[in-house]
């Protein structure tokens, strides 16, 4: 049973003509009705059927706004650079004792960074860690020697992206309460991520097929990209 705050808001919204992302973020805002402070995310459907291959991304992007929300880092270390990950601004920090909680099943953070030298240990665990897809990863930049920047990074707006295997992508471009241009950005460093995939990737036609904006409690609206990617 719809609420009544739910029935105020514009219907069949997916079967409006696309619109260009600068005049949908004023819809999508004015249907964060909610007392909190809604998320505006993005929905992204790829091409990833291919004739010879299947297109998996997975990288991370930067947003240079932030994404507005506190993250939890844990990082995974030598004893001897414990301090300097909690320095960096890391939430919890250890070695082999903490790698056993983890093996326990003691998840209480959102994004696990590692030094290369113990990733040999950590990787053991990936039947706790891959499913919560908290497996530090070299190519996203959570396994690295240079513990402040990769925890810098981590707590100031560095997203994954990853499709599924429906081809579909979805993240948050930032909340209700961020600056029209605040948003933007984070969007098109999206797109520009994205582009860079294409070309790394063999890909025959648009690599996206369908972006929709809506909010946490909102209605989705189809983005007319200004280029194809």
């Amino acid at each position: 049973m719809s609420s009544k705050r739910f029935k105020k808001l514009p219907v069949n919204t997916k079967k409006m003509e696309p619109n260009g992302i600068e005049k949908l973020l004023t819809e999508v805002k004015k249907n964060c009705t909610t007392k909190f402070d809604e998320s505006v995310d993005l929905h992204l459907q790829i091409n990833n059927k291919q004739k010879k291959s299947e297109i998996n991304i997975r990288t991370v992007v930067n947003l240079p706004s932030g994404t507005g929300k506190k993250v939890k880092v844990a990082v995974v270390c030598e004893d001897a650079r414990v301090q300097e990950a909690k320095n960096a601004g890391a939430d919890i920090v250890g070695g082999d004792e903490f790698i056993d909680k983890i093996k326990d099943g003691q998840l209480n953070f959102e994004k696990l960074i590692c030094t290369p030298s113990m990733m040999i240990k950590l990787s053991k665990l990936g039947k706790v860690l891959g499913p919560k897809g908290l497996m530090p990863n070299p190519k996203l930049g959570s396994v690295s020697d240079n513990i402040k920047q990769a925890v810098l990074d981590a707590k100031s707006g560095q997203v994954e992206i990853r499709n599924d295997k429906d081809g579909n992508i979805g993240l948050s471009i930032g909340k209700k309460s961020f600056h029209d241009n605040e948003l933007l950005k984070n969007y098109y460093a999206i797109l520009d991520v994205l582009e860079k995939e294409k070309s790394n990737n063999t890909v025959k036609g648009n690599l996206i097929k369908n972006i929709f904006v809506t909010s946490s409690m909102g209605v989705s609206y189809k983005v007319k990209l200004n280029k194809t990617i």
